[in-house]
């Protein structure tokens, strides 16, 4: 055993007793270190001193032409810089080669989407008992308003006014927001506060409840969202997040405006949906009234 190896060894030894990291984690690092070690071994280079910037750099656009996309990338560099800042820690080596190496970037994923046709396929299912009720009511609103999981969950009648298609919700870091809720899931959601009392007591504040009338937890949600896909032959896997993908695609393919797209999502800054930008309430219920194609349809009578 050489003297990298027994460094790799020690470092192993280090990161399951004292950082005290999970057996999955540990594998992790052994994996990227695995890889650092064959490409060493590959240079003639025996111990971990004789590594320099240049290796770490060369290592890094050999595994990227064999496929490793930035973010794996940018995990070995992490594993790289913990490994060489435990060997500065016991004076092993006088630097750390992999300190001012960066991965490339990532092109990020286009999230799925659902394409109007097949939105209008989900929401197609009889409301024959009041859980349909309640889970068409649910699934309008992600879609309607491009609602998160959580938010949806949390959702309490007070925040909800059905009148004027409005709901208030508080989103990421406390931010609230209002978004305006289209005329189809008003009707679903006028239906549900019809038959909801069926399942749960007016005292309780959630709009979404169980059949024992406790608020609908976030795993039954995404559940029941899944059971209906299936039910109507959605060919791919539906989860809440995908009506909000949905949601977004949609408006922004209409209208084009990523600000108002923008704010209707409650996102802190456009690089998430460039420069974070308020637009005034008006101008967003114009853009939702033209761009959502479930905002101007009469309701079905389910």
């Amino acid at each position: 055993m050489n003297e990298l190896d027994q460094w790799l060894q020690r470092f192993a030894q280090h990161l399951e007793r004292e950082k005290g990291y999970s057996p999955r984690t540990c594998a992790a690092y052994a994996r990227d270190l695995d890889a650092f070690r064959a490409f060493l071994a590959d240079e003639s280079i025996t111990r971990p001193g004789q590594v320099t910037e240049h290796h770490v750099r060369t290592l890094v656009a050999q595994r990227h032409r064999q496929g490793l996309g930035g973010r794996s990338l940018q995990r070995m560099l992490s594993a790289l810089r913990s490994f060489y800042g435990f060997l500065l820690r016991e004076s092993a080596v006088s630097h750390n080669p992999a300190k001012g190496v960066r991965a490339p970037k990532s092109g990020r994923k286009l999230p799925a989407t659902l394409d109007p046709d097949t939105l209008d396929s989900l929401l197609s299912f009889p409301t024959d008992t009041p859980i349909a009720v309640r889970d068409k009511a649910m699934m309008e609103l992600f879609y309607s308003s491009g609602l998160r999981l959580s938010e949806v969950a949390g959702l309490t009648w007070d925040r909800l006014e059905l009148g004027s298609g409005m709901v208030t919700v508080q989103g990421k870091g406390n931010r609230q927001r209002m978004v305006p809720v289209g005329k189809k899931a008003t009707g679903a959601l006028l239906e549900w506060r019809r038959v909801r009392a069926e399942m749960a007591d007016y005292s309780e504040p959630h709009v979404f409840v169980s059949r024992q009338g406790r608020p609908l937890a976030v795993r039954s949600i995404q559940a029941r969202i899944g059971h209906w896909a299936r039910h109507q032959g959605i060919p791919q896997q539906v989860h809440p997040h995908l009506l909000r993908h949905s949601f977004a695609s949609h408006v922004l393919e209409s209208s084009g405006d990523l600000r108002a797209v923008q704010e209707l999502l409650g996102h802190a800054d456009i690089s998430t949906t460039q420069v974070y930008t308020h637009l005034d309430f008006q101008h967003l219920a114009e853009v939702y009234d033209k761009a959502h194609p479930r905002a101007r349809k009469k309701p079905r009578d389910d």
